[in-house]
């Protein structure tokens, strides 16, 4: 039995697939091992494994674990493939859990890529709270465009967005009555947003906690079209036209994405990329790939 686990800072879903290919999911806080302590991590392996043991009598499903494949936001493995220091708590986590079965460890890029794309070449991206890119080869990253962070990068993503449009309400560039919509929507006094933001844990999220509202506010050739087609437009040309765009399709995964792919497709048509698909979760696409479907 394979267990497939697909982790962002938000969720985080894990997959048992059956060597016929029945499955069980779970889904579960998600994990950054950039940020998170060890026992943060060890409670949400064991809600998990919880959860799995309880669907798995109820329905029928046995089999002893052979294989782990562990995806997350925040994990960078060396091309050696060794155990960084950040995986080494979780590595005793999951071998005292799963004993015998070998682990691999890799990033969510890479669980995008391998979705997406399965072992043919093409380029990845990801776009939901923050955003990245690369360029897949089949078997692994050849090149990869930074992210840089919310701060510097993660352009086209909902924290961008949110960062885009907090900036312009706190110097008053924010039109009417859009302004005092939002001012009585949420608890957005200077003081309260740079505490959140420079403060508090979990900026990139914060700010991308206001994505929704300004979507729901979208109406060609209005000031948040603008914004929000700046912000995907950014995306494409500093990231997305570093790579051949020509001889590859784009693969894109993320809520953010997924959800305003309408737009994302007419932002993008000028440019001439080509989309080979656009979902919310990479889970399906990588049950599909380690069982060799895709």
């Amino acid at each position: 039995m394979i267990v497939i686990v697909e982790s962002g800072a938000t969720k985080c879903d894990w997959c048992a697939v059956s060597p016929g290919g029945d499955a069980l999911n779970v889904r579960t806080e998600g994990m950054n091992l950039a940020t998170m302590t060890v026992p943060a991590v060890e409670e949400v392996v064991h809600e998990a494994v919880t959860s799995f043991e309880r669907l798995s009598r109820r329905e029928g499903f046995r089999g002893e674990v052979t294989e782990v494949h562990f995806y997350a936001a925040g994990l960078i493995v060396p091309e050696d493939g060794a155990v960084t220091p950040l995986a080494a708590g979780l590595d005793g986590v999951l071998r005292g859990i799963f004993p015998g079965a070998s682990i691999e460890y890799a990033s969510d890029l890479l669980a995008a890529a391998r979705s997406v794309c399965g072992h043919r070449s093409g380029i990845a991206a990801i776009l939901g709270t923050g955003s990245n890119s690369c360029l897949f080869d089949g078997e692994k990253i050849v090149r990869n465009v930074r992210s840089a962070g919310f701060i510097l990068g993660d352009e086209g993503g909902g924290a961008t967005l949110g960062k885009m449009f907090m900036a312009d309400f706190l110097k008053g560039l924010v039109p009417e009555p859009i302004a005092s919509e939002f001012a009585s929507s949420f608890e957005v006094d200077y003081m309260t947003v740079v505490r959140k933001v420079y403060r508090e844990e979990a900026p990139s999220k914060y700010l991308g906690s206001f994505a929704p509202w300004i979507l729901a506010r979208y109406e060609p050739g209005s000031y948040i079209a603008g914004l929000v087609e700046l912000n995907f437009r950014n995306f494409i040309e500093r990231a997305l036209l570093q790579y051949d765009i020509a001889s590859y399709s784009v693969g894109v995964v993320g809520g953010f994405g997924h959800a305003h792919q309408e737009i994302l497709r007419k932002v993008a048509e000028p440019y001439g990329i080509r989309f080979s698909s656009i979902i919310a979760a990479p889970i399906e696409g990588l049950v599909a790939y380690h069982l060799g479907n895709n």
